[in-house]
């Protein structure tokens, strides 16, 4: 069974398989999670199986909706396939769009809905190592400079998020 996405094809949404859309860089939706802890944000290392970006570290949690899915809905369940995590309350902050090449000849041109929470004290993330290969709360502040510093070791959303659109995504902490 393919993954179908919503994305644009001249201009009318459409149901697209989500590797297809990578390939051609076709433009799609998506949802990203930052899940915060006082200034802390929760990262996730990606899985060294995953397609594109294996290995670098990234938002809480991002992905596709599938056709006909609500982007909190799919924000909710992607919180808890990748990282174990349920009944997360989880605040829309912003729609982004950005291009990016992930490597591998693969484009991500993505609408983005972006999502952030609060994790309690006392729930931490059990991470599903298909696609998750470690997890770190990190200052807000020193995440911001690591990624100057080290670009390399993040994903393109997550430097493209914490460069253009922090003041909107971390506007509480």
């Amino acid at each position: 069974m393919t993954d179908m996405i919503p994305a644009w094809v001249n201009g009318t949404l459409t149901p697209v398989e989500k590797l297809e859309a990578h390939v051609k860089g076709i433009r799609h939706k998506a949802i990203s999670v930052f899940l915060m802890r006082g200034d802390k944000v929760l990262l996730q290392r990606r899985a060294l199986g995953k397609y594109h970006t294996p290995g670098l570290w990234a938002n809480t949690c991002c992905t596709h909706p599938h056709w006909g899915e609500a982007a909190l809905d799919c924000a909710t369940r992607r919180l808890g396939q990748e990282l174990g995590l349920f009944d997360i309350p989880l605040q829309f902050r912003d729609t982004v769009e950005y291009r990016a090449d992930v490597g591998g000849g693969l484009i991500e041109h993505e609408v983005v809905d972006i999502f952030v929470g609060e994790l309690p004290p006392g729930q931490e993330p059990r991470p599903n190592p298909d696609e998750v290969m470690d997890t770190i709360w990190q200052p807000l502040g020193a995440l911001i400079r690591d990624v100057m510093e080290s670009p390399k070791g993040f994903t393109p959303w997550l430097q493209i998020y914490l460069r253009d659109h922090a003041g909107v995504i971390f506007q509480d902490a």
